[in-house]
């Protein structure tokens, strides 16, 4: 699979906040994080229309807490259809304050070096296809080559 023009040019610029609108128009979602390993923890590194609570809460993700907490630890995507009513513990309480549904993260790999995790999310419900998933962990690995 190779990157649509627009994620390719974003991926390039290798600004996360630019990677994360480009992928936000790509997928019509209308909510993301960027995170970045830092000293073994996730840490926020771009984000749009997470509301100021959550983003304090979000700055700094252990492995294998929440979305993008679990993404980092498993390195595969994780995909919640609707994130108001998911019961599988992937998320963390302060997650549907977002207001949003469909959630996919990613990790961003470099080859198996796990150098953070994009997530992306929809206002409303949506499952997820393996496309769509593999589609944003490409981009998310071009951002990682970039930083480094």
């Amino acid at each position: 699979m190779s990157l649509p023009p627009p994620l390719a040019t974003a991926a390039a610029s290798g600004d996360p906040a630019t990677v994360l609108a480009a992928a936000l128009t790509h997928f019509g979602c209308q909510a993301g994080t960027v995170h970045l390993l830092r000293e073994g923890v996730l840490r926020l590194a771009a984000h749009q229309n997470i509301p100021p609570p959550v983003v304090q809460i979000v700055d700094t993700v252990p492995i294998g807490k929440g979305i993008a907490g679990l993404a980092a630890q498993i390195l595969e995507p994780v995909t919640i259809c609707n994130l108001q009513t998911d019961e599988s513990g992937k998320a963390r309480p302060g997650a549907r304050t977002t207001g949003m549904e469909g959630s996919l993260a990613v990790p961003m790999l470099v080859g198996t070096e796990l150098r953070g995790v994009i997530g992306i999310a929809k206002a409303d419900a949506y499952d997820w296809p393996k496309e769509e998933s593999a589609l944003l962990q490409e981009l998310g690995a071009a951002l990682a080559e970039r930083l480094g």
